[in-house]
């Protein structure tokens, strides 16, 4: 499995929390979408640190999008574009290994896969302006 499928699982997992709500049994949530594409070990950690990470830092996260994306907010946003976001936003200035503009074209690419007809453009561009805002 590439990380970008680990990166589509992680989005299915943080879509399912976002629309049941439920996240009591986050391990066994992360454990039966893995189980789903028989993920190896090293993307089921690689998972399970995205899903965390971004669900840990949600709060923060939400106020970066709320601060870019002026017109929107997140309760109008697609479900898949926001919990994209999300895990983008998280991957980008919590996981330092990965590259910031490395992780904003998988979130571009899974975009075109999951996403509407415009996801891809909004998501760059909002993505885009926080990598340019931290660079400063």
């Amino acid at each position: 499995m590439s990380r970008r499928l680990a990166r589509e699982t992680a989005l299915q997992v943080l879509y399912q929390i976002d629309v049941t709500g439920d996240k009591n049994d986050l391990p066994g949530i992360i454990r039966n979408w893995c189980e789903e594409f028989a993920v190896s070990a090293k993307n089921f950690e690689f998972i399970r640190r995205l899903v965390e990470g971004t669900l840990a830092k949600r709060e923060e996260i939400d106020l970066k999008i709320a601060q870019t994306a002026h017109e929107w907010s997140l309760d109008r946003m697609s479900i898949v574009d926001r919990n994209l976001m999300r895990l983008a936003i998280y991957e980008m200035f919590y996981c330092p290994e990965t590259p910031q503009r490395v992780t904003i074209n998988e979130a571009i690419e899974i975009a075109k896969k999951f996403g509407g007809e415009d996801s891809a453009r909004f998501i760059n561009g909002i993505l885009d302006k926080l990598m340019d805002a931290s660079e400063k």
